[in-house]
């Protein structure tokens, strides 16, 4: 019954087709009679029917409705039909077409009459499947258009297959209230220029995006070519970026065209990180999946930014458990929420408590016996670390010791701490206790049966604290957008790609590494508050200024990801570099570690950055 209700859905064509197939198989026998000269002629002729045609037109019949039923095409939605539905039906209906020419032949009326009927009838099937769809396609745009509130102006970057997906999801959409007008295309292939998609002229070419969107008043981009690499993605958006449209994203959800599913291609907005020229990460992840599946694993830090994706990014490996240290418990709430909806079967614990706080360490690791820890934990801003470098000491370097000590007591396999671009030749109390944080794990590893490494990396965009969050609030004030000094330039990565090469050096971590990761170029921050406030609609320092307002106490101009004593070596990804060891001993760790407490119990900052100075030699203070 549930077959038969299926088969039945298409009944109406079902029976279009039977009657069209009375009708052409009379055609065709009058026609080959030479008896036709006219359409009335067909009603007019008396053509004798013998037993034979009826039986040849009810097996035609037969066979048709065979085919159909396996190949199933009795089930699509012509209303909704793609490519690959199209090319199910004429696969059935060429099948059906050969059985019965062969049949045909062998005891009926001849090849001749045959071949014309079959390919008639094949014709009327396509004929009237497209014209179901069209009839369909028409009524909701009529629909959209209708209901529409407002009318949107859109310039499509791609005519290829995604360009033309895109297109057909823009003008049958009538979920929301807004008609999409698509006023052309833009396509680099010079082949296709002045050509036509559905009625749309591809209108020029990247360069002339700035021109067309001025002659066609366009409202919105949407770049349509999902393929398409990071870099030249980048250079489209920028151009896109300075029209002042807004601009959209098309991306495949499933790398599909061919399956008559046009939803599976979202349009997003898009984002800074959209015009950072990153190319995606590729993972070797079996060795990941070696290195973590069924092993114990602590996150310090694990509710910070880079932290919680680096959970996020753990528990796809399946780790026998999954430990959350923090000592602020609603980040760490928050995602043991996600992580507990995300990955039901994940065995998780979330633990409240400082990476100061040596014997609550201890016991942890006792308790649990991680085989695996990835030292997040740290005070990371620089402003405020200038301002209170006793709490930078004391939760950076004190933190990282203790639970580096703990690591190697409790036989810990791994220990995998986060490093920063700001540790080279730092300039400020953050990025020197980062440096000596550094100095610690390479003294460790010298002595431990643990495996010690850092993992060093500039800016993340969107993480607490950083700039991308705050241009945004000012952008939301009416500005002003506030930049220290024009020509200052950082280096930028995604969180989940900051998170994903850090897990992947871990893999290949032999001990005493100071990984390096590929920041690509450095990004001036001018430019990035620029193009935020046109990614945001409006036009900078017009409708939004930008405020130039000095350099703060321990603020570099740039960014360094390499010491110049250290040498660069290559890992087996192209994006993993590893620095020259230090050539330091645990006992002069103990002695500079020594030095901070005796500032830190000072109580006195110009003490505690003078201590710092004294142990990291490499750091220049900018504030005296």
């Amino acid at each position: 019954m549930k077959h038969f209700k299926r088969f039945t859905r298409n009944r109406y064509l079902l029976l279009y087709d039977f009657l069209a197939a009375i009708f052409i198989y009379i055609f065709t026998k009058v026609f080959l009679n030479g008896a036709i000269h006219s359409f009335t002629d067909i009603f007019k002729v008396k053509t004798a029917f013998d037993v034979y045609d009826y039986l040849y037109f009810i097996c035609t019949i037969l066979i048709y409705l065979l085919a159909v039923s396996i190949s199933k095409v009795h089930q699509i939605m012509w209303a909704h039909a793609g490519t690959k539905n199209y090319i199910k039906l004429i696969t059935a209906i060429i099948i059906s077409s050969v059985i019965n020419t062969v049949m045909s032949v062998m005891f009926f009326t001849g090849e001749r009459f045959a071949i014309l009927f079959n390919i008639t009838f094949l014709l009327w099937i396509i004929l009237s499947r497209m014209t179901v769809r069209g009839i369909s396609k028409i009524s909701k745009i009529n629909r959209q258009k209708a209901y529409a509130d407002k009318t949107v102006n859109v310039l499509i970057i791609g005519a290829g297959d995604g360009g033309t997906v895109h297109l057909h999801n823009l003008v049958t959409d009538i979920t929301t209230n807004i008609h999409y007008n698509v006023v052309g295309f833009i396509d680099d292939d010079y082949k296709k220029k002045n050509a036509f998609i559905e009625d749309i002229k591809i209108l020029g070419n990247i360069d002339s995006i700035e021109k067309v969107c001025k002659e066609h008043i366009v409202d919105e981009i949407h770049l349509a070519i999902p393929s398409l690499p990071a870099g030249m993605r980048t250079d489209i958006l920028s151009k896109c970026n300075k029209t002042g449209c807004k601009l959209k994203i098309m991306e495949n959800t499933n790398n599909s065209l061919l399956d008559g599913d046009p939803g599976k291609f979202i349009a997003r907005n898009v984002e800074i990180e959209d015009l950072l020229a990153r190319e995606s990460i590729v993972l070797d992840n079996s060795a990941i999946e070696e290195d973590i599946k069924g092993k114990v694993v602590m996150v310090t830090g694990g509710g910070g930014s880079i932290g919680s994706e680096l959970c996020r990014q753990i528990a796809r490996f399946s780790p026998e458990r999954l430990i959350v240290l923090d000592i602020y418990e609603n980040n760490a709430y928050d995602l043991q929420m996600e992580l507990k909806e995300s990955y039901p079967e994940l065995k998780l614990t979330v633990v409240i408590a400082s990476v100061r706080d040596g014997s609550r360490l201890d016991s942890l690791f006792s308790q649990y016996k991680p085989h695996i820890i990835f030292h997040a934990a740290a005070h990371k801003h620089v402003p405020l670390m200038e301002d209170s470098p006793g709490e930078a000491v004391k939760n950076n370097v004190f933190g990282t010791y203790n639970v580096a000590t703990f690591a190697s007591k409790h036989g810990v396999s791994k220990f995998v701490m986060i490093s920063t671009d700001k540790a080279v030749n730092p300039t400020n109390v953050m990025g020197a206790t980062k440096r000596m944080c550094e100095m610690i794990i390479q003294a460790m590893d010298k002595v431990s049966d643990t495996k010690f490494v850092a993992v060093r990396f500039g800016n993340v965009l969107g993480s607490n604290g950083s700039v991308i969050p705050l241009f945004k609030r000012q952008i939301a004030h009416g500005g002003p957008v506030t930049v220290t000094h024009k020509d200052i330039t950082r280096f930028f990565m995604t969180i989940p790609e900051a998170a994903q090469l850090v897990i992947q050096a871990a893999a290949n971590a032999a001990g005493g590494e100071i990984f390096v990761l590929d920041m690509g170029s450095p990004v001036r921050i001018y430019d990035l508050a620029e193009n935020l406030i046109r990614l945001s609609g409006y036009i900078p320092n017009v409708d939004i200024p930008i405020k130039v307002t000095g350099l703060r106490p321990g603020e570099k101009l740039y960014e360094e990801l390499l010491m110049s004593e250290e040498g660069l070596t290559d890992t087996t990804h192209k994006k993993i570099f590893i620095g020259k060891p230090m050539d330091i001993t645990l006992e002069e760790v103990h002695d500079k570690i020594k030095i901070l407490d005796e500032a830190v119990r000072t109580t006195d900052p110009d003490k505690v950055k003078e201590a710092v100075q004294k142990v990291v030699p490499t750091y220049k203070r900018t504030d005296n």
